[in-house]
């Protein structure tokens, strides 16, 4: 057990020490941010409109993370030949493959967590055709974000210490406590009943997406056990793109008992179960958590299989 907490600790750390990561983590929130910025005259919409697209942005940027950082952590490795070195000592080849996995998990969550943070800071931010932009917010926040950066360059002159990795935690850190003083110091003109308030329906729905992400993870790492950056790219966006679309592909062909259809409903997995937009757009104010369990289960379910074909994979894969 000790070894595969090593392992994945410092399967996190590489990945979190990529610039790409921390490019990735900085730009959504950021992105995520300014899509309250602008006036959208969307009749009233206009939260609709900036929640949607707040969680589209979480969604894809968890997309490219997982495949880069699966390349990163795993094919990567096995290309120069420190998977080889690892392996040769006492330490077995799917102990290592699921520590990798881990740390490709906590990775990913660390990322999902500051986009909620943002998505969240958009559902407050956002105004009518009557409003205007939240300054003072975007003040607080873009100074948490400058801080982040100025305390990762304190710690990398004077400490010696790894800018990126120490600029990823700073972040998750100053971004919380950015929210934390707009939500509690900060008030947004009310022009609408519905503006100037967080939605904490978000909650919920980005945890659906951090477990849509977590299946992606598994996806591009098997995939990264034989394939370069690249082409698990191209197989994992294809995964995403017939998964948005296999109840119209394949829902209704298997609902008709058609066997092949079956088969493709079970392998592709259903994206939509994970997506909770639709739900906010109908105006629900209550969220049921039981279904956050069922979802679980459909994740332990699908991304178990998955690492398990991942495994299998890299048993029979030739590291030399």
């Amino acid at each position: 057990m000790r070894q595969f907490y090593t392992i994945a600790a410092n399967a996190f750390m590489e990945l979190i020490r990529q610039p790409v990561f921390l490019l990735l983590m900085t730009g959504s929130v950021l992105f995520e941010i300014f899509l309250a910025v602008p006036y959208y005259f969307a009749f009233g919409d206009e939260p609709k409109l900036v929640e949607n697209s707040a969680l589209a942005v979480m969604l894809l940027a968890g997309l490219f993370g997982a495949v880069l950082s699966a390349s990163a952590s795993l094919a990567r490795e096995i290309r120069t030949g420190t998977a080889l070195a690892v392996l040769s000592k006492p330490v077995g080849r799917a102990q290592f493959f699921l520590a990798k996995y881990a740390g490709l998990a906590a990775a990913l969550t660390l990322l999902a967590y500051v986009n909620l943070i943002g998505a969240l800071l958009a559902s407050r931010m956002a105004f009518d055709s009557y409003g205007s932009t939240d300054l003072p917010a975007i003040g607080i926040f873009a100074a948490g974000v400058a801080l982040a950066y100025a305390f990762a360059g304190f710690s990398n002159f004077f400490l010696r210490r790894p800018f990126v990795s120490d600029a990823v935690l700073a972040l998750v850190v100053f971004a919380t406590a950015a929210a934390f003083l707009i939500f509690r110091f900060t008030r947004q003109i009310e022009s609408l009943g519905t503006l100037g308030r967080v939605d904490w329906r978000l909650v919920p729905a980005g945890i659906l997406i951090l477990f849509a992400l977590w299946i992606l993870a598994a996806l591009a790492l098997a995939c990264s056990t034989r394939l370069d950056t690249i082409p698990t790219l191209a197989v994992c966006s294809a995964f995403f793109l017939i998964g948005l679309m296999s109840d119209y592909f394949f829902g209704r062909r298997a609902e008709a008992g058609e066997w092949w259809a079956s088969t493709l409903y079970t392998i592709v997995p259903n994206w939509q179960l994970f997506w909770l937009a639709d739900a906010l757009d109908m105006g629900k104010s209550t969220f049921h958590w039981g279904y956050v369990g069922k979802a679980f289960a459909y994740l332990v379910a699908y991304a178990g299989a998955a690492l398990a074909v991942g495994t299998a994979l890299f048993e029979e894969r030739e590291l030399s």
